[in-house]
């Protein structure tokens, strides 16, 4: 097919429509610096990596989030150092019998600074101790799901959950550009990457994950080379008219070439990124603009036609390594390219049968302002303890933009909040120290009121409940509640949550849409409640909720929950139960059957009602809701088996 019968107008309806569906270069910003100062400041030993699609600015229908986390005690070279430093264990690379990409780890620090654990992870090759991978990702998984039950199984080098929703990659790190790739800085190219990107990308050297070659003899101790770091360099250069080239890609495999059963799992993102990369070194970033973005997306299928027809496509980095290498068998590669060719004949008509971009023919286009579409990307929250210090020295000195410093100060006001749920345990005897104490827990929970609409103002009255000031916490939670109008939009700690907007939610963002991110932010949203591993501040009735990990409580129940205690404790029974009620009727009137689907979202409701049941005597009711709970709970993520067994 002729790529030019489309026309200039054409490309850039279907580019707008694209901003719509896929997001725009704003909320593209939004995700990226989202998940960039998750990983700035990931209050954790091991650096922090956000992947995969969302750490790459993308939320299609399916889109992962992989985290890559390197060990911190591990340091890997391509050959020996002159010196090695204490406290560290030095491993150097050995690829004379490894194919392209891939290499050993061979220790070379003494085998006795291995802790024990550590040693459960090397492996002896004659006089040499090998970095087994497999081993390690064993080690790994046995020791994330001792601390987060549901990542219960390895997915490629990653430790993931049931439902491929997280990747967690265990990674080691060396910090020079490893000889093997050195011919890709020099390479000739039309004007991308630029020379000053190349620059900065081999400053951050290479990843090793731990995956061998499926069914090689050595697989178990063969590490791939990964090039994470750089290739998200190299997206976050694309121009948005390559971005959206790139998520066609995507949207083509995932929603129409995977529909063919026998195909899924031949193609990857990966290899569409790899090829996304070749093409963009060839051709100049002026091609790439919203005008010619039809003809740029029918370039690239016509290329992966090319590529899967003759079974190549090279490494970007060290293209000795051709990915598509025995990767198709005559009947799937015959399949494969008859639906890409009919794909390639329809254009951009393909993308009727998609999911994602079926309405296109009827140009919907959502009215929503930009700001308001920004909005919405926070609504996945994050929830990872972060460093205070180090989100307000990266504010201060390399926030350079309005909406960076908005999402800088949304994420530093959450990490106030966990801020003083660790010192209250830590009282000294002197009440002067107690009162400097009660100041800082104080004005930490001051700043954390501004992360959103209510849960600041909720963990504001539970420090107070703690203190046992009752009138105090019943002020703030009834405050709050005065806030849970139904302009409020409320945030959901679960995989793939979407926000669906009532009437007065649309018209309350759009009368906003002048307003800064952060003021939106504060004004409608409703952020759950986190409270981390032995919070000090969460209400003694639900300490065994966060005795082995941290818990993640719906925000509305938990304010009801905390009246209830409340006016419990003060000999206020009708009170009380007016407020039982209230949990009642929000488990009635605002849960549908797909939220009774997500484990997580009715979870707490129910055992904070059984609690209060069992508070008020009614005990069959209390091992009524405890059952329910426990029965679901498969993770053991709630305290509902051992209240049931405690009855």
């Amino acid at each position: 097919m002729n790529t030019s019968i489309y026309t200039n107008k054409e490309s850039i309806q279907f580019y707008k429509y694209l901003c719509q569906k896929i997001g725009c270069e704003k909320v593209v910003k939004a995700r990226r610096l989202k998940y960039t100062i998750c990983d700035i400041a990931f209050h954790c030993q091991c650096p922090m990596i956000s992947s995969g699609s969302k750490g790459e600015g993308l939320d299609l229908k399916g889109s992962d989030l992989d985290v890559m986390l390197i060990h911190p005690d591990f340091i890997v070279y391509e050959t020996e150092p002159d010196a090695l430093k204490r406290n560290k264990i030095y491993l150097v690379m050995e690829t004379k019998d490894t194919p392209p990409c891939f290499t050993y780890l061979r220790l070379i620090s003494p085998y006795n600074v291995l802790s024990i654990s550590d040693r459960e992870s090397f492996q002896k090759n004659g006089t040499q101790n090998l970095f087994s991978s497999e081993l390690y990702k064993f080690n790994e998984l046995k020791l994330a799901t001792k601390y987060v039950p549901y990542l219960n199984k390895t997915h490629g080098p990653c430790v993931a959950d049931a439902n491929d929703d997280f990747d967690f990659a265990f990674c080691l790190k060396c910090d020079q550009w490893i000889s093997a790739a050195y011919p890709w800085i020099t390479r000739a190219r039309v004007r991308w990457p630029s020379s000053e990107l190349v620059s900065k990308i081999i400053t951050c050297g290479v990843l090793f994950v731990p995956i061998g070659i499926k069914q090689s003899k050595n697989e178990g101790i063969e590490w791939r080379i990964s090039f994470s770091i750089a290739e998200k360099m190299l997206i976050y250069s694309f121009t948005h008219t390559q971005l959206l080239c790139y998520s066609l890609l995507k949207i083509l495999l995932k929603e129409i070439v995977e529909n063919c059963k026998n195909l899924k799992g031949l193609l990857c993102s990966y290899f569409l990124k790899t090829l996304v990369f070749w093409i963009s070194e060839e051709l100049d970033p002026s091609v790439w603009r919203p005008d010619n973005i039809i003809p740029c997306y029918q370039s690239c299928l016509e290329r992966l036609i090319y590529c899967i027809e003759y079974s190549t496509l090279l490494h970007y980095f060290i293209p000795e390594n051709n990915l598509f290498y025995s990767r198709f068998s005559k009947e799937d590669r015959e399949q494969l390219i008859k639906i890409l060719r009919i794909s390639y004949a329809l254009g951009i008509r393909c993308f009727s049968v998609s999911s994602t971009l079926c309405d296109y023919t009827k140009c919907i286009f959502s009215p929503l302002s930009r700001n308001a579409k920004v909005m919405t990307e926070m609504v996945e929250n994050v929830s990872f303890m972060v460093s205070i210090s180090k989100l307000l020295f990266n504010l201060l000195h390399h926030s350079r933009t309005d909406l960076s410093r908005d999402i800088f100060t949304v994420f530093l006001s959450r990490a106030h909040q966990f801020a003083p749920q660790s010192q209250i345990g830590s009282r000294c005897i002197s009440n002067k120290h107690q009162y400097n104490t009660y100041k800082h827990d104080i004005s930490h929970l001051l700043i954390g009121l501004s992360s959103d609409a209510v849960s600041g103002w909720l963990f504001l009255a539970s420090f107070f409940y703690r203190r046992k000031n009752y009138i105090a916490s019943l002020h703030v939670i009834n405050y709050a509640l005065l806030k849970c109008t139904d302009d409020k939009i409320p945030v959901k700690v679960q995989p793939g949550f979407k926000i669906e907007l009532n009437r007065t939610q649309y018209n309350v963002l759009e009368s906003m849409q002048q307003e800064k991110l952060f003021k939106i932010l504060k004004t409608v949203q409703i952020n759950d409640l986190d409270f981390i591993e032995k919070s000090e501040i969460i209400p003694e009735e639900l300490q065994l909720e966060v005795e082995e990990r941290s818990t993640i409580i719906p925000a509305i129940p938990f304010a009801h929950f905390l009246s209830f205690l409340c006016y419990f404790h003060s000999c206020d029974l009708n009170s009380a139960l007016v407020s039982m009620q209230q949990i009642m009727h929000i488990m009635n009137t605002n849960f549908t059957k797909d939220d009774f689907e997500s484990f997580y979202v009715f979870a707490y409701p129910i055992i904070l009602l059984g609690i209060c049941w069992q508070m008020t005597r009614k005990t069959s009711m209390a091992r009524r809701s405890f059952e329910l709970i426990a029965i679901s709970d498969k993770y053991k993520l709630t305290s509902a088996a051992i209240r049931l067994s405690r009855i």
